[in-house]
């Protein structure tokens, strides 16, 4: 992603909020609104830009050890991400299954793909399918999936202020449905 210019990114904000009739220098509480939003722009809510979740896994994998195969799964892995559609967040659990071939990665190295993929502006839809895509490439497994449990703000806090959960299931080789080890995610997945 090209260098991002927080100068300009709260310039932007200030000038948003003045279109809705907030005046930034009059009020203490949003003197530096502009910049306290483009640094958690830059610095955290699209931090994910700067990262390849492929390669990321690539470079923190090893070897599987002998009698490796089995699915791995970690639950309830807690996400925010952020709708390109409203910019506004996305929270709630992942759940992550890879199957082992050659090679495998720590645990906390699979969330931190996971984030890779979600701090960035990006549909639900599409994030599943990128951390599926990035496990499958990088550590050549025989299956992966990703399932999105998250409640969307731009459902709850707009609108008719839903407050429904929206879930996706990204799933690839063996663990895709109808493949041989896809009953195995039906008790795990929610």
């Amino acid at each position: 992603m090209p260098l991002r210019d927080r100068q300009q990114a709260a310039r932007a904000i200030e000038a948003f909020l003045r279109a809705l009739g907030y005046e930034p220098s009059n009020s203490d509480e949003l003197r530096e609104t502009g910049a306290r939003v483009a640094d958690a722009w830059c610095d955290d809510l699209l931090a994910g830009e700067e990262i390849d979740p492929t390669e990321l896994l690539r470079a923190e994998s090893f070897e599987a050890p002998r009698g490796a195969g089995g699915v791995v799964m970690l639950r309830d892995v807690e996400i925010a991400t952020l709708c390109p559609h409203h910019l506004m967040p996305a929270l709630g659990l992942a759940q992550l299954a890879y199957v082992p071939n050659q090679r495998v990665v720590g645990l906390g190295t699979l969330t931190r793909a996971l984030d890779a993929c979600a701090r960035r502006l990006t549909l639900q839809e599409h994030l599943g399918q990128s951390f599926v895509d990035a496990v499958m490439n990088a550590l050549q497994a025989r299956g992966a999936a990703c399932s999105l449990r998250l409640r969307h703000a731009c459902l709850s806090a707009r609108g008719r202020r839903s407050h429904a959960w929206v879930e996706t299931l990204a799933s690839a080789g063996v663990l895709s449905p109808g493949a041989e080890m896809y009953p195995v995610l039906s008790g795990w997945m929610r």
